[in-house]
């Protein structure tokens, strides 16, 4: 019986995924950063309206590690990395998969722009050059990479202005439709300073009272990370939550309880940014590979 071809092609890259994922450990080692685990089932995820959680029993499979490890921080954790399994329901293509693999890291007494410094000198440590080359397009890694505030973005790229975007939903439709295929420049590029309505968990910016401190990288067009200055208001975080759950619940979707210990424990949090950062999107950049199903052992069809 002959090898399985599928299995066997991919063995290149799922070395070089290995490598990778050392280097990234050694890079956040290396900073004095603490690597933890938390759990991977728990009772409720942070409720948003464009993400489902996968039912695992009476409990829910995590769609990212950040509840848990804010709670960390809180109760007196430095700064924290984690690479972990995540799941999201109905999430599938050639940039997503329903069970994926989350980078995460969180810092005290800093805010995004740190984290934004963070990820320019994570790529230069896996890449180790100046550029970087996917499906044909070379990419400038050279620092600092361009910050575009949201507001710029509508403004350079959009058919409506941002101050006629009525509800989250359709500014989520024109950031995928007419924003991010502008994106895929010759550089990476920092998306910053999102609308109130985009919030989530970010805190308000001091000078701007309607923007959050909130990014998202961008390399080739491809979404790679989203990270905030944490915001540490219980009560703002309670009605932010409160307002998702009502969005969800209105368009028919699987109730989401409140997270409530992570509410109460919330303000011990003092300063601190954290971001998420999706490996396996990682992982085809530097591996040149054009779907996210090059990069993984195996893909749900293959199950």
């Amino acid at each position: 019986m002959e090898p399985n071809w599928q299995l066997a092609r991919k063995r290149k890259t799922i070395e070089q995924r290995a490598r990778i994922l050392h280097k990234i450990r050694a890079f956040f080692i290396e900073q004095g950063f603490i690597e933890v685990e938390t759990p991977h089932r728990i009772p409720v995820n942070a409720p948003e309206f464009n993400i489902d959680a996968i039912p695992s029993g009476s409990w829910f499979l995590q769609t990212s590690p950040e509840l848990c490890m804010k709670r960390l921080l809180a109760a007196g954790y430095d700064n924290i990395f984690q690479i972990c399994r995540c799941w999201r329901a109905e999430e599938r293509g050639p940039h997503h998969l329903p069970e994926y693999t989350m980078l995460e890291w969180y810092r005290r007494d800093c805010d995004y722009q740190q984290l934004m410094v963070d990820c320019e000198e994570l790529l230069a440590h896996l890449v180790g050059k100046q550029t970087l080359c996917w499906r044909g397009q070379d990419i400038d890694l050279t620092t600092p990479w361009p910050r575009l505030t949201v507001a710029q973005a509508f403004l350079q790229h959009s058919s409506t202005s941002l101050s006629q975007v009525p509800d989250a939903n359709f500014f989520s439709e024109l950031i995928s439709t007419e924003i991010e295929p502008e994106l895929a420049q010759n550089k990476p590029l920092f998306l910053i300073d999102y609308p109130t309505l985009q919030g989530s968990l970010a805190r308000p910016k001091t000078n701007d009272p309607g923007c959050v401190e909130r990014v998202e990288l961008y390399i080739a067009g491809l979404e790679l990370a989203n990270g905030f200055s944490e915001l540490t208001d219980p009560i703002e975080q309670r009605r932010r939550f409160e307002m998702e759950e009502k969005q969800r619940r209105q368009s028919g979707k699987t109730p989401c309880p409140l997270p409530e210990k992570y509410l109460d424990e919330l303000e011990t949090l003092s300063n601190a940014a954290g971001i998420a950062f999706g490996i396996d999107r990682l992982i085809m950049l530097l591996c040149d590979q054009p779907t996210i199903d090059e990069v993984v052992c195996f893909s749900p069809e293959q199950l």
